[in-house]
């Protein structure tokens, strides 16, 4: 009995039928097609799974995809992914903080630290010799040698910088001048996007990566105990360690760092440890 209902049910998919379209004036046959219940039910199902595979483009490619409960916005996944770079930058400080500290610590106890400590094994202990210094006084004499370099200094008002001549980093306008009284040590220079900065003098890069407060940063070490500070870069063009020449491109200037308000260059001059204004020594 079942395989005589498995056999109906197959020959009923199977019937053929016709789909008439009459005139109803004339009577007169217009359009007609076969059908099947089988053709019927195949071209059902595809345009079906049609119109399901339009709908899902249509979602996934447009704005439509935000409305979708449990979705998130495109606002929430720039911040996801600002937080991520923050949390990387963090673990990366937290990293150097340990190593400084575990240096540190070896220092006090006596012992090496570990990125320092290097093995000669040619080196003969016997001929060694120790001397005695007297300590205070070692100590008086390099704080009295100090205190005459920088009375010197002051009182020659600096005269070999102002015989060295300066490029300026990037052709801009100053919206916030040198000012020591609010701990602004240096200049902020507006330019265009995506302008070249370049080095002002000739020089070593010795520090180029990002910080959280001031973005892309890049330092240079110069000749006359100078150094050269560039911060809020979009990208750094060169490495720590890598030589530059006056006017060689660096970097582009940007807006990265939790204190930088808008695209532009902060610019610092530092001479034995002392902030310069770079308005007196540079013409932007």
């Amino acid at each position: 009995m079942e395989e005589k209902k498995k056999q109906k049910f197959f020959e009923k998919l199977k019937n053929q039928y016709r789909l008439i379209i009459y005139n109803d004036t004339t009577f007169q046959s217009v359009w007609s097609m076969k059908l099947s219940r089988l053709k019927v039910f195949t071209v059902t199902s595809l345009l079906s799974a049609l119109i399901v595979v339009l709908v899902i483009l249509l979602i996934a490619t447009t704005g439509l995809r935000e409305y979708i409960p449990g979705y998130p916005k495109a606002e929430y996944r720039q911040l996801l992914v600002h937080n991520a770079l923050k949390v990387d930058s963090l673990e990366n400080e937290l990293v150097k903080r340990d190593a400084f500290f575990k240096g540190i610590k070896a220092i006090v106890s006596g012992d090496v630290p570990e990125d320092n400590l290097e093995i000669n094994t040619d080196t003969e202990y016997s001929t060694i010799k120790f001397q005695k210094f007297n300590h205070d006084s070692v100590f008086q004499d390099k704080l009295l040698a100090e205190q005459l370099s920088l009375s010197i200094q002051n009182n020659n008002n600096k005269p070999g910088l102002s015989q060295i001549h300066f490029f300026v980093p990037v052709k801009g306008v100053v919206s916030n001048p040198f000012n020591s009284s609010t701990e602004h040590f240096g200049i902020d220079l507006v330019s265009v996007p995506n302008a070249m900065i370049s080095a002002v003098l000739q020089g070593t890069v010795i520090f180029s990566g990002w910080t959280l407060e001031t973005g892309y940063v890049i330092y240079i070490q110069h000749d006359e105990n100078l150094v050269s500070v560039y911060k809020h870069n979009a990208e750094l063009l060169k490495n720590t360690g890598d030589k530059v020449k006056a006017g060689e491109a660096i970097a582009i200037i940007g807006n990265t760092g939790e204190l930088s308000t808008g695209p532009h260059l902060h610019f610092e001059l530092w001479n034995n440890g002392n902030a310069l204004n770079p308005e007196q020594y540079i013409d932007f």
